[in-house]
C-alpha cells in the first residue's frame, strides 16, 4: 500500500497526517507493507514520525548527480540521507507534465540503486496511446529503456507500478481485468529483462475505497499506489482496510 502525497498537502498538513497515521497504524493487519512519498519539504519530519511505526518513506522524484550546480534538483544521495527507504521514478505526471524522457528515467533508476533506494519504476500509456491500439508497445518500450542490463539487487524487491496516464486523478480507473492484462505482460517483459529479481507489481490509477479490493484481488497485482485518495486519512483507511482480502 503505497500513498503518493504528490503536492497536495504542505509542510505543516504533511506533518499532521503523518501523526494521525502514526496513531492508526499499528491496527492494521501486520501483512500490510505501507509507505508514504511526501513532498521534498516534509519528507524528513514525517520520516522521523513514520519509521517508529514501521511505514516507510520515499521520494516523488530524485536527480540523477549526486551533487553539482544543477539549481533546484534534489539527488538520490540527498534523499537517502534524509531518511527515504524507496523513490518513485517515471510516474506519469514526471513523464507527460514535465517530459521526462526514456533515457532520464534510466539515470534516475540507476542513481536510486546505486545509492540503495528501493525504487518505484512506473510504466503507463495515455489516452491517445491507447485509442491507436499501442498501450502494449509503450508499456514494453518504456519497461526495455528502464531495464536493459540493469544490475539489480536479488535480495530486495523490484517494484513496477502501471500507472496508465489517462486513470491519474481523472476518476477514470482501468477495469481490474485489463489492469490484470497488462501487469501480466509486465511481469513476462520484466522477466525476460531481469530473470532473477524479485518483482512486485502494483496498480495506480485513480484508486479509490470502493475499487481497491477488485484490483487486489487479481492474481498478478500486489498492491496500490495511490495518488489523491491517500492525502486524506479518511480515504487512506478505507482503502486499507478495503485491502485485507
Amino acid at each position: 500500500m503505497f500513498a503518493n502525497w504528490k503536492m497536495y498537502l504542505d509542510y505543516n498538513e504533511s506533518n499532521i497526517l503523518a501523526n494521525a497515521l502514526a496513531n492508526v497504524v499499528k491496527k492494521f493487519p501486520s501483512n500490510i507493507k505501507m509507505a508514504v512519498f511526501p513532498s521534498a519539504l516534509s519528507l524528513y519530519p514525517v520520516a522521523q514520525v513514520l519509521h517508529d511505526v514501521g511505514v516507510g518513506v520515499g521520494s516523488q522524484n530524485v536527480f540523477w548527480e549526486d551533487k553539482g550546480g544543477y539549481t533546484g534538483e534534489v539527488s538520490a544521495v540527498m534523499y537517502k540521507e534524509a531518511g527515504c527507504d524507496y523513490a518513485l521514478v517515471g510516474h506519469s505526471e514526471r513523464r507527460h507534465q514535465f517530459h521526462e524522457t526514456n533515457h532520464e528515467v534510466r539515470a534516475k533508476l540507476e542513481a536510486v540503486l546505486n545509492v540503495g533506494l528501493m525504487p518505484v519504476l512506473c510504466v503507463g500509456e495515455t489516452a491517445g496511446e491507447r485509442e491507436k491500439g499501442k498501450t502494449e508497445e509503450v508499456i514494453e518500450i518504456q519497461l526495455r529503456a528502464a531495464l536493459d542490463g540493469l544490475s539489480v539487487p536479488l535480495d530486495k524487491e523490484f517494484i513496477v507500478a502501471y500507472e496508465p496516464v489517462w486513470a491519474i486523478g481523472t476518476g477514470q480507473a482501468c477495469e481490474a481485468t485489463e489492469a490484470e492484462r497488462l501487469h501480466v505482460l509486465i511481469k513476462k517483459i520484466v522477466n525476460s529483462l531481469l530473470p532473477k529479481a524479485n518483482l512486485v507489481i502494483l496498480y495506480g490509477g485513480s484508486v479509490r475505497p470502493e475499487n481497491v479490493t477488485k484490483y487486489l484481488k487479481q492474481e498478478n497485482i500486489s498492491g496500490v499506489l495511490v495518488g489523491g485518495a491517500s492525502a486524506k486519512l479518511d480515504s487512506w483507511l478505507e482503502i486499507v482496510e478495503n485491502s485485507v482480502i
